[in-house]
């Protein structure tokens, strides 16, 4: 990344009206819907703000999930307990605005989002997302993500694995 970026909860103060990823939902839910699903404590955001010049270059949100056990690969289940399902955190959302894209602003997001999942007071097993198209698919997987047993585009990310991958 070239710019210095700051990462932090989005506050009303923040400007999302020019935030343009080039995804027409994720920019509306943003400028519209974001500040609803944090007031009823649906789900988290979080931007980082290019300190230059204190605009929105990212942003992703995060709430509680769970994965169920027969959804994970066999050999990941070999290794887990034999629960009916594992808490998970899920990345509901991801953008990054279109001035700030191909310069890593997506990985330290993910990353970001990883930090906050292990440090969390409960426990997870991963980060689960839901991916909207192909490019979103490729993106997750070339970050360490994998897909669920028959459902190509929710990936999920052990958090064991997200320390070695997004943090390294």
């Amino acid at each position: 990344m070239t710019a210095p970026f700051r990462l932090e909860a989005l506050q009303n103060s923040h400007a999302r009206k020019t935030f343009s990823s080039g995804e027409v939902k994720l920019d509306e839910y943003f400028k519209t819907q974001v500040s609803q699903d944090i007031r009823r404590h649906i789900a988290n955001c979080f931007v980082a703000i290019d300190v230059s010049n204190e605009q929105i270059a990212g942003y992703y949100t995060i709430a509680a999930a769970s994965i169920a056990t027969p959804d994970l690969p066999p050999e990941d289940l070999k290794r887990l307990p034999r629960y009916p399902t594992l808490p998970a955190v899920r990345i509901g959302r991801l953008a990054v605005d279109q001035r700030y894209q191909g310069k890593g602003l997506g990985k330290a997001l993910l990353a970001d989002a990883a930090i906050k999942a292990m440090t969390a007071a409960p426990a997870s097993y991963a980060l689960i997302v839901d991916a909207k198209h192909e490019i979103a698919v490729q993106f997750y997987q070339h970050h360490g993500f994998r897909p669920l047993i028959d459902l190509p585009n929710v990936l999920f990310l052990p958090l064991a694995t997200a320390e070695k991958v997004l943090l390294a």
